[in-house]
Parts: structure tokens; C-alpha cells; sequence
């Protein structure tokens, strides 16, 4: 677990995440005191909430981080329930399919050299993404079943 040094929440988790799209961030909270704040990229379609499968937009909704991986092909990631009841309701309606597969990760493997610089763009399919030492962080501090909302 990380210390977060000159915090009162010291060794503290993660208890929820707020990503607020218009902003790029990505903000941890404990207790309802934010811990630490991200910058982050998103979908390369980021505005709005995501649609159906291949639009390449990030979801806006209330979500739970359902899994980890250490493993990833793009460094480490932590699943996001997307799609929710909602979502599925939604698509159904429409006949769209919702698409999956989102999640909070680093950088490509091999491009981890990028660092911050992958800032610069939306770049993702629908993802959040973060540096990877950000992404150490953030995999370190979050438990499965942790609620992330997703805003605007």
C-alpha cells in the first residue's frame, strides 16, 4: 500500500473515484476527503456518453471497478462495470450493441516511455488512461468493488 506523506488518510485505499471527463481527471477519495488527483486521457470521441460498441466514448454513469489486472496490454488495468443495467436497457431499445471491455489503464506496453506526454490526445477506444506509474498508484490503492462515477 502507498503512503501518501502530509495526508491525514495515510495508508489509506481508495474507497471511490470520481473521473470528471471535461476536466481529464481522475479524483481518489477516502471517506469522502480527496486523496489525489489524475490527469487522464480518454476515448477519441470523449464527448458525450458512450453509445454502442465502437464509438469510442467514454461512459458516463455510476460504474464499480469488477477486476484487476497486473497483466494487461497496457501495463496494468482495473475493469469498469460498463455496461450497467441502464446501459444494457438503453442499447436494447435501440438495438445497438454496448460494447465492454472499458478500463482504467497505463500506456501500451512498450511505449511506457511516453510517460505524460500521452496527455496530449484522447487516444483510447473508451478507456481511462493514466501513466503507469500513476496506474501503480491507483492499481495499488483500489479494491474490486470500489464505485466510480463518471461525469460529463
Amino acid at each position: 500500500m502507498l503512503y501518501f506523506v502530509g495526508h491525514p488518510c495515510l495508508s489509506q485505499v481508495f474507497d471511490s473515484l470520481v473521473v470528471k471527463k471535461s476536466d481529464r481527471s481522475l479524483i481518489a477519495y477516502h471517506l469522502g476527503k480527496k486523496i489525489k488527483q489524475y490527469t487522464i486521457s480518454l476515448g477519441g470521441q470523449p464527448i458525450g456518453p458512450k453509445e454502442k460498441e465502437g464509438d469510442q466514448k467514454t461512459p458516463e454513469g455510476l460504474y464499480f471497478i469488477d477486476s484487476k489486472n497486473p497483466d494487461s496490454g497496457y501495463y496494468k488495468n482495473l475493469g469498469v462495470s460498463y455496461p450497467n443495467k441502464i446501459d444494457k436497457e438503453r442499447c436494447n431499445k435501440s438495438g445497438l450493441k454496448p460494447g465492454g471491455a472499458i478500463k482504467i489503464h497505463g500506456i501500451r506496453n512498450g511505449l511506457g516511455f511516453l510517460g505524460k506526454l500521452q496527455r496530449w490526445v484522447d487516444w483510447t477506444a473508451g478507456c481511462i488512461s493514466v501513466t503507469n506509474d500513476e496506474m501503480d498508484e491507483i492499481y495499488e490503492n483500489t479494491k474490486v468493488g470500489t464505485p466510480i462515477l463518471i461525469l460529463p
